[in-house]
């Protein structure tokens, strides 16, 4: 939800949102250093997130592909940058997932070299979509994330997965906990999304959400 929008204007975005993710998607390529960065001439939007927090299903669900983004129950599957061109308009990139405890030490370096090189040099990038799953909160390697967002002043938005799978109770006092760190890291946008891939919650107003970004 754009906060700074009335109710209409939100709708609005909304319904600019679903024309925007029902255009084709497609995967461009997958990066594993630098030098493979596609031109800087399109936007782009990234996710970011613990592994196995629910990335590429998220991408799958806003885009309405089931295998656009390979989803997997293994953790620390992604081990690169995949770039995904949606409709010539915007692309979207799927952030290695960190937090893999059984991933070698030489291997997570690599990733978070790839990654941070990317976030503080990539010019068009709109804006980062940092994942927390619902059940478990932020993490100590969340805001470790978050403080490399900030560093690399690159303007990132919380969104809160897999809605569908924790009680209300726990949702609100994790949704909180978000809030009230959020608060404390310079580069986080002021709200935070709440999504189910599983059950659609939350999709629309995030599409309405990039749509409204990559507009403005």
């Amino acid at each position: 939800m754009i906060i700074d929008k009335t109710k209409e204007e939100n709708e609005e975005w909304a319904i600019k949102g679903r024309g925007l993710f029902s255009n084709f998607c497609e995967f461009m390529l997958g990066v594993a250093s630098l030098t493979q960065l596609p031109e800087s001439d399109m936007l782009e939007i990234a996710f970011a997130g613990r592994s196995n927090v629910g990335k590429s299903s998220l991408i799958n669900a806003l885009t309405g592909r089931k295998n656009l983004a390979r989803a997997s129950n293994t953790p620390g599957r992604t081990q690169q940058l995949n770039f995904f061109n949606l409709g010539d308009q915007v692309r979207i990139v799927d952030l290695p997932g960190y937090g893999y405890a059984k991933a070698p030490i030489k291997t997570v370096s690599t990733w978070q070299d790839l990654i941070f090189n990317y976030l503080r040099g990539r010019t068009n990038l709109k804006r980062v979509f940092l994942l927390i799953d619902s059940r478990h909160g932020i993490k100590k390697n969340d805001e470790e994330v978050m403080t490399l967002l900030d560093k690399a002043a690159v303007s990132y938005q919380l969104v809160l997965t897999k809605v569908d799978k924790v009680s209300e109770v726990d949702l609100e006092k994790n949704l909180r906990q978000a809030h009230k760190i959020a608060k404390n890291h310079v580069a986080a946008y002021p709200y935070i999304s709440v999504t189910s891939s599983e059950k659609g919650t939350g999709l629309t107003e995030l599409q309405g959400d990039i749509a409204f970004l990559i507009h403005s």
